[in-house]
């Protein structure tokens, strides 16, 4: 029993360093691209700033991933508070 629960945990903590690796592969990615168009930008019609569109864009992109990645706001760990605490109110119901 022990040693299934422990590889549980390693499996978790390993999906874990895979989301953050991603995570940072993703956000590298964006700081290379977004410094290409913004030297495109700046160099070929520097009286239009069009770069911020693309900027904006990836960059929701890039903090819903942060927001997954980093857990600071986990649709799967409210669902499980929020089921602990109807079971919890179920058990002082009777």
């Amino acid at each position: 029993m022990e040693i299934n629960n422990e590889y549980q945990r390693y499996q978790r903590a390993k999906k874990q360093v895979e989301k953050i690796k991603g995570f940072y592969v993703h956000f590298a990615t964006f700081i290379i691209i977004m410094a290409l168009l913004v030297y495109v930008n700046l160099k070929y019609t520097p009286e239009y700033l069009w770069f911020f569109w693309s900027m904006f864009g990836w960059g929701i992109g890039v903090f819903f991933h942060a927001l997954n990645t980093f857990r600071w706001f986990s649709v799967q760990e409210w669902e499980k508070r929020k089921i602990n605490e109807f079971m919890e109110q179920e058990k002082t119901k009777k």
